[in-house]
């Protein structure tokens, strides 16, 4: 089985490519990521060696047709993972043009394509940040209504009704994940976690938003890589899986832990002017996935954020140079 891997550089697609090499021996990726500011190939120092002939990589945009369909040609794919976007909603905020681009135009692009060559699966990876937001109480589920918040949210939401179009119109044997708030190694310092561990680090102060009651619903990565193979192999087509952990935690009490666990003092907090359209609560209802593809989180969050810091203190050498860059 071979993977037409997109975003494959960044965050959760770097991890992901790693967990399936890992532990699926027969199946080969080929990975295609553009290298904006999130795609690194540092992510995968390594795999290339490891892997062999397993494991190829290509630069290129995915809104790109005539790239995209030279790639194609170049194996019979199984499945196309589609991790490339544009993620970060302050980012959509300032500049909605490229998550339009890439989150958009890129999926149509990938997923007419994929179509044209012969494809079978096309797995989009999505987000709960299409549903907007939670009150104090109650689950988002796969009928929870699409409000999304932001331009991030918006282009994903896009990108999910586009594919699941194609679905409907064509027969493409489309499914989509839609998960909680990732973490683990790898993930760009602009995101909460890391951005307050390398902050922490550096004694710097930690910009909290508004009041720091915000609740997410967090997931280790490989928790979500492992959601999304078993998407791919055992899901229905046409289908949506939610993937969370029962993670719920308050923003604020994630920067404590951070702090507690490096020593650091609580003095070093500072609460900043609230993002636009901040959402107060996300929460996953994810017993469709443990039912339908046999799936459940492994990892206990609390002590999965602690061994993250830990992979921080660890791997300066990967984070440095990131900063450096921004």
């Amino acid at each position: 089985m071979r993977l037409f891997v997109t975003g494959g550089c960044g965050f959760i697609g770097s991890n992901f490519i790693r967990y399936v090499l890992e532990h699926y021996g027969q199946t080969s990726i080929s990975n295609v990521d553009s290298l904006t500011y999130a795609g690194n190939l540092e992510n995968l120092a390594g795999v290339a060696e490891a892997s062999g002939e397993r494991y190829e990589f290509y630069k290129a945009d995915i809104s790109d047709r005539a790239r995209i369909d030279a790639l194609f040609e170049r194996h019979q794919f199984f499945a196309v993972v589609n991790f490339a976007a544009e993620s970060h909603v302050d980012r959509s905020i300032d500049t909605p043009g490229d998550f339009i681009h890439t989150n958009i135009v890129g999926t149509a692009t990938l997923l007419d394509s994929a179509r044209k060559h012969g494809v079978r699966r096309f797995l989009q990876v999505s987000t709960d940040e299409v549903y907007g937001s939670l009150g104090p109480e109650g689950l988002f589920t796969e009928t929870s209504p699409i409000q999304p918040s932001s331009p991030y949210s918006a282009s994903k939401a896009g990108a999910d009704l586009l594919a699941l179009a194609m679905h409907h119109t064509y027969g493409q044997e489309v499914i989509i994940t839609r998960c909680s708030n990732n973490y683990g190694p790898y993930q760009f310092p602009e995101k909460l976690i890391p951005l307050m561990i390398l902050r922490a680090l550096a004694d710097q102060p930690l910009p909290v938003y508004g009041d720091g009651m915000n609740v997410r619903d967090w997931i280790h990565v490989e928790d979500h890589c492992a959601a999304i193979i078993a998407a791919l192999l055992e899901g229905k087509p046409g289908e949506v899986y939610n993937v969370g952990s029962d993670g719920e935690m308050r923003n604020i009490d994630v920067v404590k832990m951070i702090l507690a666990h490096l020593g650091k003092p609580e003095s070093l907090i500072n609460y900043v002017p609230d993002r636009l359209g901040h959402d107060r609560r996300y929460a996953i209802d994810s017993s469709k996935a443990h039912r339908e593809l046999g799936w459940k989180p492994r990892h206990q969050h609390e002590q999965g954020i602690r061994e993250t810091i830990d992979w921080y203190v660890r791997n300066r050498a990967w984070w440095e140079p990131l900063l450096k860059r921004q």
